[in-house]
């Protein structure tokens, strides 16, 4: 299981749906850039598609977080684009093969999952670890997705 820089252990409810919205804002930012780049009308459908899921995400993450903490500061006001859960922009080049742009995504989502479940096995609050545990059901929904991706997206023979 990969190690996390984050101390969750005394993560309340407010910090976990603000890291939350980070994450969903961050895999929104990515499949934005991939639908932009990938040489593939079909993979930048995709990507386009999954962008609207994640914002979906984030909204939803957002209204549950404005009805609880309405008038609290954010603690995590930007997303969390260190920690690798972006591609680094060496990663993508200016055009991306499908199948090349599917693997930076699905390491990116098992990322998340991987955090998710590591997050759940160390918060002590339980409405933390409930929204943990939803959430990281969810990013394994995502790489699920991209691992069909792959099939119909084989990797391209080196000229």
């Amino acid at each position: 299981m990969a190690r996390f820089r984050i101390d969750l252990r005394g993560l309340d409810l407010r910090g976990a749906l603000d890291f939350a919205i980070g994450n969903e804002e961050d895999a929104q930012l990515r499949y934005r850039e991939f639908a932009a780049r990938v040489s593939s009308p079909q993979a930048a459908e995709f990507f386009r598609r999954m962008a609207v899921n994640e914002s979906k995400h984030g909204q939803q993450l957002e209204a549950r977080r404005d009805v609880l903490f309405r008038k609290s500061p954010r603690r995590f006001d930007t997303s969390v684009v260190s920690d690798g859960w972006l591609p680094d922009a060496d990663e993508i080049s200016t055009t991306i093969s499908p199948h090349e742009a599917v693997e930076l995504a699905l390491r990116a989502e098992i990322r998340s999952c991987e955090f998710y479940a590591a997050a759940v096995q160390a918060v002590e609050d339980p409405d933390v670890r409930t929204l943990f545990e939803d959430l990281e059901s969810e990013e394994a929904e995502h790489a699920a997705a991209l691992r069909r991706m792959l099939e119909d997206f084989p990797p391209e023979p080196h000229s």
